[in-house]
């Protein structure tokens, strides 16, 4: 993976003042150098500056960035973040046409099937992505991001020049850019958060561009357009037939996404996502002699202090053990304490840009910082359970029922340490309650379907389009603050159209989550993985860390200088520091619940330290 930036502005002349703004070129390229510095480049032209920053993965001796290339006298340019995944598909015709490669990179091909096929060629893609396309002959500049955003793409429109990076940190490298909130933004933060709305950067002025759209500037403006979302059609297939075509499609995924210069690992929770992904991983090195490396993420002395909950029925060590077993592994376990954890909650700020999913963010930000001491290349088991149903607001009728987004249901939680004079001004119900309306308008909707198909139609549609967007930037920014690549088989844009339009009653057969996914995994797994329940992301159940969240923010509250002090009630916030276990339910997704709102508050108070934003 990768870093880029950029801008363009058909009025100006870069040129002019070349050092100068080569080196607003280079800070913000430094600034998400952490994305990868293997190589870096710079591309200036009269109208348009581009900026990369590489981790090699794909050719490591020819692959840097900018890659240009003329056909007459205009010139074509790309920097690029992502992999492309059918490369060995799309070379055979642009070679035909007369096109010569001089490296073996994706990026290659990438800007040679854009000036063949022209702008709509993403659609033959199959890959995670984010790129700019400098396009001379056209005089546009063209950015693309991935289908269901694995790879993210922000931007803003300044004094009309197109600024865009792949971090928002680095658009605050070009002069004039500064961080700004209004109240949209804390109600982004507030109300939707750790969550975003697609397609907004928090800060003012600041917006990413949505999955599956691609973005034109030229002399005419600035324009946005769709070129792929979800469809809903009659599924034919048979049961038997479902199950064949998914375990053909989910292989087929794992096996593509091996391809690397470099060695790949594996996540593996014990799980039945991961474990899939690490069977068909491990069969696939193993066929050449190569032993695939795995890790595993815990907590210290969470054997002492887990409890099981309907969330989080059991630990994942035991089924990681049966897979170590059975699979020829080099396995890894990795633990992170409650001091090191809380630490972190100001690193994983700095990776986001924005306040996250507090501790969860924090330890996968670490682990991953590990994994890279041993691979730059790992896959993992996101987006399934988003994809197959796996989250209880699928099947439990108090939760799939719920008038709003189900994973953030308790909209009290949100308001708890607001003062009442901002909690009115920012009307948090009224804002996120238009947000869930817009995405249920956009729901591609079937002729035909009962009331219960409807909303699980509607379910899995929201699941896409907000919380697996929402796992997806943690996964990008946890991994690749360390230059990690994390890549992600399930979010195969052939997977989620094939399963989006499979009836509950196959996804669910015999009244099993992912029941379909375990059936198509069936000659994978062992038997105890294949029967194994749900269990989210680990996090840990010390009560250590709970006291620790508690003196942070009470000394951030009994600070009069902290900037959260302007929004917060002091009162309420102590009270809540006194007794937060009293708060038991998530307030976000599964995990996150009295803890990690003390937590979310801390880094809230740190975002605000840190940009010291200009309200606006």
């Amino acid at each position: 993976m990768c870093g880029i930036a950029g801008f363009c502005n058909f009025s100006s002349d870069y040129t002019r003042q070349s050092e100068f703004w080569n080196n607003v070129l280079v800070n913000m390229r430094k600034s998400i150098a952490h994305r990868g510095s293997d190589n870096t480049g710079e591309y200036l032209r009269p109208h348009v500056g581009l900026a990369h920053t590489r981790l090699s993965i794909r050719d490591l001796s020819n692959g840097a960035q900018p890659i240009v290339r003329t056909a007459g006298d205009d010139e074509y340019v790309i920097v690029y973040n992502g992999e492309i995944y059918n490369t060995d598909e799309l070379v055979p015709e642009l070679e035909r046409a007369g096109y010569v490669f001089r490296t073996t990179t994706d990026t290659e091909v990438i800007l040679y099937a854009y000036m063949h096929h022209g702008i709509n060629f993403v659609n033959k893609l199959n890959g995670i992505f984010a790129f700019a396309i400098w396009d001379g002959r056209q005089g546009r500049l063209v950015l693309y991001r991935d289908r269901v955003g694995v790879k993210p793409l922000f931007y803003s429109m300044h004094d009309g020049t197109l600024v865009f990076g792949s971090e928002i940190k680095a658009l605050f490298c070009y002069p004039g850019i500064k961080p700004k909130v209004d109240l949209d933004s804390f109600r982004e933060i507030f109300g939707v958060g750790p969550a975003r709305t697609p397609g907004n950067g928090v800060f003012h002025g600041i917006r990413e561009v949505r999955p599956g759209h691609y973005a034109v500037f030229s002399e005419k403006g600035f324009s946005a357009v769709r070129y792929w979302d979800l469809e809903s059609s009659a599924h034919t297939d048979s049961p038997g037939e479902t199950v064949e075509k998914v375990s053909f499609l989910v292989r087929d995924a794992i096996r593509r996404q091996m391809v690397s210069d470099v060695p790949v690992c594996s996540f593996l929770s014990g799980g039945i996502d991961s474990s899939i992904v690490t069977a068909v991983a491990s069969d696939y090195l193993n066929e050449n002699g190569v032993r695939l490396n795995t890790f595993s993420f815990d907590f210290k002395d969470n054997s002492l202090f887990f409890r099981s909950n309907a969330f989080q029925p059991e630990r994942d060590r035991p089924y990681v053990d049966i897979m170590v077993s059975k699979y020829n592994v080099n396995h890894t376990y990795l633990e992170c304490d409650e001091n090191l954890l809380a630490d972190l909650l100001y690193a994983a700020v700095d990776a986001r840009d924005l306040p996250g999913m507090a501790d969860i963010d924090g330890s996968l930000l670490y682990f991953c910082s590990l994994v890279k001491r041993h691979n730059k290349v790992a896959l993992t088991g996101e987006c399934a359970d988003e994809i197959f149903g796996g989250y209880p607001w699928f099947y439990r009728e108090e939760l799939m029922w719920v008038n709003g987004f189900p994973w953030s249901r308790e909209m009290d939680a949100r308001t708890l340490l607001l003062s009442d004079d901002f909690s009115r001004e920012l009307q948090l119900r009224e804002y996120v309650s238009a947000r869930y309306n817009e995405s249920l308008s956009e729901v591609p909707r079937l002729d035909g379907e009962n009331a219960v198909d409807k909303r699980r139609r509607e379910i899995t549609y929201l699941n896409i389009k907000w919380f697996m967007q929402t796992l997806l930037d943690r996964m990008d920014r946890a991994s690749m603050f360390s230059g990690l690549e994390a890549r992600v088989p399930f979010a195969d844009h052939r997977i989620i159209e094939y399963v989006f339009n499979v009836p509950w009653d196959i996804k669910f057969r015999g009244g099993i989550e992912k029941a379909l996914l375990r059936e198509a995994g069936k000659s994978l797994l062992p038997r105890e993985i294949l029967s194994r329940k749900k269990s989210p992301y680990p996090k840990t159940y010390n009560p250590n860390y709970e006291r620790l969240l508690g003196q942070r923010l009470r000394e951030i509250i009994n600070n009069p200088n902290s900037p959260i002090m302007a929004i917060i009630d002091k009162k309420k916030a102590l009270s809540f520091i006194q007794a937060p276990a009293e708060y038991g339910r998530p307030w976000f997704g599964q995990l996150m619940a009295a803890p990690q709102m003390m937590a979310y508050m801390i880094q809230a108070n740190y975002w605000l330290e840190k940009y010291s934003p200009e309200w606006v």
